[in-house]
């Protein structure tokens, strides 16, 4: 089968390749699932780089995500079917023709969900709503959170809408603040304009923030502690700064903040199918009410991976680049 391989960790234009593999067979808790579409993240490129907190044995097929048929069921599955159209994330070698992942992984997306939006249906907009769950966030209450213009920054503020949560989206352009104007996304800042934390204030009046999640590191994480209200909650979500975080122990010491890092993939595995089946039957219910959108940069096919793991591209795009096998 054709699948994009890796026999080293590095730059992923560079150690990337369109091979041929042995289509895998599923053990007896797993499903082969015949691939639709599949999600380039920005995980998946930290993991070719050997820079995640995962590291596969090589040589490896990359992806964590998928959309595709079920084509094959291991003895002990009871609640998959072959011919069923499921979506899959937190599992391995998704850029490809087929893949195996645990039944506990694979979930059933109607077909009122176009192939564009369940392929990534799952990930990123299934740790938004994990993200509003660890931070224990109610109805009413406020987030800030930065590069909100990211695949789970748009997801966080859409889903949280859609429960009755406030956000306050930080970006660092005009450009940024253009594409979550499009989205129909309210309270976003510009973090480069001299007065970002003046209009922060003037935007919760008299409220206080309860939750902040950094995606950023480095200065921009004390930056978010200075604005969280009294013993509120501040998130670890990346590091895309490539700094450890700056944090000001006065803030944490007298606002009695609480700094808790957060892995979507690992919570993924760990939670149960049923509380795992609610959340993905409400992401089901947002997409379909139209209340979550979820651009598509570019669909390529699988012999292009070189082409979709582009630097430029990646850094540039506004929406989620898809693979074709």
């Amino acid at each position: 089968m054709r699948s994009a391989t890796y026999n080293e960790f590095g730059k992923p234009t560079e150690v990337l390749s369109l091979g041929d593999r042995s289509i895998p067979e599923p053990k007896a808790n797993e499903v082969r699932v015949k691939t639709i579409l599949a999600s380039i993240h920005n995980h998946d490129l930290l993991t070719i780089r050997g820079k995640y907190g995962f590291k596969p044995e090589m040589p490896a097929i990359g992806g964590s995500e998928a959309l595709g048929i079920i084509d094959a069921v291991g003895s002990d599955v009871k609640d998959l079917k072959v011919g069923q159209r499921v979506a899959a994330a937190s599992v391995q070698a998704t850029w490809a023709e087929y893949f195996v992942a645990s039944a506990d992984m694979v979930f059933a997306v109607p077909d009122s969900l176009k192939d564009e939006m369940a392929a990534q249906l799952i990930a990123m907009p299934l740790s938004a709503l994990m993200l509003l769950e660890f931070l224990e966030v109610e109805s009413g209450q406020w987030i800030i959170h930065n590069a909100a213009n990211g695949a789970v920054g748009k997801s966080l503020a859409m889903l949280a809408a859609a429960r009755g949560i406030n956000t306050i989206n930080l970006v660092r352009s005009s450009d940024a603040i253009k594409e979550l104007d499009a989205l129909d996304i309210k309270n976003n800042i510009n973090t480069e304009d001299d007065d970002w934390k003046e209009q922060v204030r003037q935007i919760i009046g008299d409220d206080s923030i309860s939750a902040a999640v950094d995606s950023v590191g480095g200065e921009a994480s004390g930056d978010l502690l200075a604005l969280l209200g009294h013993g509120g909650t501040l998130a670890s979500f990346g590091i895309m700064s490539s700094q450890p975080m700056v944090l000001n122990p006065t803030h944490l010491i007298f606002k009695q903040a609480i700094v808790k890092g957060f892995w979507g993939s690992k919570i993924s595995q760990e939670m149960s199918v049923e509380n795992k089946q609610r959340l993905i039957d409400e992401l089901i219910e947002r997409a379909t009410s139209d209340k979550l959108h979820l651009p598509v940069e570019a669909v390529f096919d699988l012999a292009d991976i070189t082409k979709a793991v582009d630097g430029k591209l990646q850094s540039g795009k506004k929406g989620k680049v898809l693979l074709k096998p």
